[in-house]
């Protein structure tokens, strides 16, 4: 639609495409910018979350929006304890929600989906008191007003009150629409007052995030026409099956049917992850829950596999270029400051770098070094004579042992993993070509089995379309509280 839309001569300015996460937002503005031959900066300035849209219209300053020590100020002010360590841009829905606060986010949840705060309170599991919710509620509305600040919510709200704001498009695409919450939808029907043809995209089966304010019924009951895609170019034939098995549970949901691709893939049960060889192809392990992951973790390390675990490498950044640096080192090549300055962390003062080397004074991040400049200049006592855990030998001994049984695999440790471990929301939007798919239910969500059989059986439906080969159930360690596939 959008290269039709562009061979009829309408300018790329013109043409809107928000998505409800920074990363899907990039991902469609980078594909444009590549098949079109367009500057992503310039060209695709409306290509961007609903957040950073309404940032970017409603005249708010980066200045004026809430940061972390605006946050502590106000917990030191009214003595409630506040987390403010990781305070996000404000882009995205879901990371500012699993970033937030407790309280912070009860507030922001009961704003999302247009609630009392009482209420929201009243269904949550949140220990604090309601006198405490409500007067650091009421503390922050008086906060932001003293100060002129916006918080994560109050970007769209002002963009809600302020429609005039909204410029008029010639074309507007809307993706994930599944996952709007109430306030998000105000936005949504703003862009289609000013645009002259607007498209929804988004699948109810896969509206998994609720619990941050999303509105799948309003999805639903969208006015207008509407037309199924109904060719999948990821799930192969076995797994489609057992996916619309799941489907079918849902309750409320809009009925729609799509063809799979033509391999037929293959559906496998397995007692641990232990028995799977994932020594080529990539890999998603998928739980319910966050604790459930740890012990994966802990195998895929004994077992020298390199791995992302729920966002993060396996092995930091940090010793892999620390590590990587010193070998490089050893064949003679030069290495920037910067990873220099890693490899000295590694190495004790005296045996390994005289004193007052150590944080290696006077050389830039970009300067490039070699090995016997180190010696000579840089205060660095040992040589190519110690491969990289004998020179390093402040290295904690957990990544020594991680990076020798990875080695031994044949795994390039400063690669990109093969291997990614997450919760099944943390994978939405992911693929790979194979899925472990845990089957356990934490406490939480066995009694929501019970309350919103529906937000379990889309979480599910997503875990088991996310692979484009093999899915892998694992079997549960207590079948009654695990899901039935």
């Amino acid at each position: 639609m959008v290269d039709e839309a562009l061979e009829k001569g309408i300018s790329p300015q013109n043409i809107a495409f928000l998505a409800f996460t920074k990363k899907a937002a990039n991902e469609a503005k980078e594909r444009a910018a590549l098949r079109f031959g367009l500057d992503p900066k310039n060209d695709l300035v409306n290509f961007r979350t609903l957040h950073s849209m309404a940032l970017m219209y409603s005249g708010i300053r980066p200045d004026e929006v809430m940061q972390s020590e605006h946050y502590r100020e106000l917990a030191t002010a009214t003595g409630v304890s506040l987390v403010t360590d990781s305070v996000t841009e404000a882009d995205d829905l879901i990371e500012a929600s699993k970033a937030s606060d407790p309280i912070l986010g009860l507030i922001n949840l009961a704003r999302l989906k247009k609630t009392s705060l009482r209420a929201e309170y009243d269904r949550s599991s949140l220990s604090d008191d309601w006198l405490k919710v409500e007067y650091l509620a009421k503390a922050l509305h008086n906060y932001k007003q003293r100060f002129g600040l916006y918080d994560f919510t109050d970007m769209l709200q002002v963009f809600i009150d302020n429609p005039q704001v909204c410029p008029h498009f010639q074309l507007t695409f809307l993706d994930e629409a599944q996952d709007l919450s109430p306030m998000q939808w105000d936005i949504a029907h703003i862009l289609d007052a000013k645009s002259d043809k607007m498209y929804v995209a988004g699948d109810d089966d896969q509206a998994i995030y609720r619990w941050a304010g999303a509105d799948v019924d309003h999805f639903i009951n969208l006015p207008g026409g509407s037309e199924t895609l109904s060719q999948s170019f990821r799930v192969p034939k076995s797994v489609h099956l057992l996916a619309e098995s799941v489907a079918s549970r849902i309750q409320r949901r809009f009925p729609k049917r799509y063809d799979p691709k033509e391999e037929l893939g293959r559906v496998a049960r397995c007692a641990t992850v232990n028995e799977l060889d994932m020594a080529h192809g990539s890999w998603l392990v998928l739980s319910q829950a966050g604790y459930q992951l740890q012990p994966v973790a802990n195998d895929l390390k004994a077992n020298g596999y390199l791995f992302n675990y729920r966002g993060s490498r396996s092995v930091s950044e940090k010793v892999s270029a620390a590590v990587n640096g010193w070998e490089q080192l050893r064949k003679g090549q030069e290495i920037k400051g910067s990873v220099a300055r890693q490899i000295y962390s590694y190495m004790s003062t005296g045996s390994r770098i005289a004193r007052g080397f150590k944080k290696l004074p006077g050389v830039e991040d970009s300067t490039l070094l070699n090995l016997a400049q180190l010696q000579l200049q840089h205060g660095l006592v040992v040589g190519d004579e110690l491969i990289w855990h004998e020179a390093m030998d402040k290295l904690p001994e957990r990544d020594r042992a991680y990076i020798v049984a990875m080695l031994r695999r044949g795994e390039k440790f400063n690669g990109v993993p093969r291997i990614t471990v997450s919760t099944i929301h943390g994978s939405k939007g992911g693929e790979a070509d194979n899925v472990v798919l845990f089957t356990d239910l934490s406490p939480a969500a066995d009694a929501d089995m019970r309350v919103n059989a529906d937000d379990v059986h889309r979480m599910f439906y997503v875990g088991v379309t996310r692979t484009k080969q093999n899915l892998y159930i694992v079997e549960p360690e207590d079948i009654s509280r695990s899901y039935d596939l």
